[in-house]
């Protein structure tokens, strides 16, 4: 792995699993473009600092009918001085016609994963010879339960959030854009500096 100073210009997409973010770093040692997950929790725009590269090579992907090829650089973390809004020049250099990692990654052949045993079929809780609920009543959740049951399995060990979220770069994709928009709706704002996110005082 190799630190480097440099700049990330970021560019939003809109794709059809969401709002995704592709990067494009230039550094002495040459342009690399950049997909890591953790870019899709930044506001489009130039980042300067420091990048630490922990793999650079060749990758390929299909779009309208043409092959791209394009040399990618895999970060391994990074340390931020300083932001810039992008300009109408730079933002069209950053294809908007780039395929959504999601979907690269779908194309890509899936490795072989041992078939599991089936598992014994569960007791329906409800079944009606033990079941002692009075006919016609349903368990109800309030919504308040319900939702935070919901924030509880998105969030995982995150779960129940503090006023500073820090995100796991290392889960899957989909989940982390669920996790992004979810904090922007319950009140959180993220902080490329820190790379973090921080709960909004009211």
């Amino acid at each position: 792995m190799i630190t480097i100073p440099g700049q990330l210009a970021i560019k939003t997409i809109h794709g059809r699993n969401g709002d995704f973010n592709v990067g494009r770093l230039a550094t002495s040692i040459g342009e690399f473009v950049v997909k890591n997950a953790e870019l899709d929790q930044y506001a489009e725009g130039k980042y300067e600092g420091d990048f630490a590269i922990a793999e650079i090579r060749p990758s390929t992907y299909n779009a309208n009918g043409r092959m791209v090829i394009e040399i990618r650089a895999l970060l391994g973390g990074m340390t931020l001085s300083n932001i810039d809004a992008l300009s109408r020049d730079e933002a069209r250099r950053l294809s908007p016609q780039e395929v959504d990692p999601i979907d690269e990654e779908a194309q890509a052949p899936a490795p072989a994963v041992p078939q599991a045993k089936p598992k014994a079929k569960p007791r329906n809780p409800r079944d009606p010879l033990v079941d002692t609920t009075p006919f016609g009543s349903e368990p109800t959740a309030s919504p308040e339960a319900s939702a935070n049951a919901d924030d509880a399995a998105l969030f995982g060990a995150l779960w129940p959030l503090g006023e500073i979220v820090k995100l796991d770069a290392t889960v899957d994709r989909r989940v982390l854009r669920q996790q992004r928009d979810r904090l922007g709706v319950l009140g959180y704002e993220f902080a490329p500096l820190s790379q973090d996110w921080h709960l909004a005082k009211a």
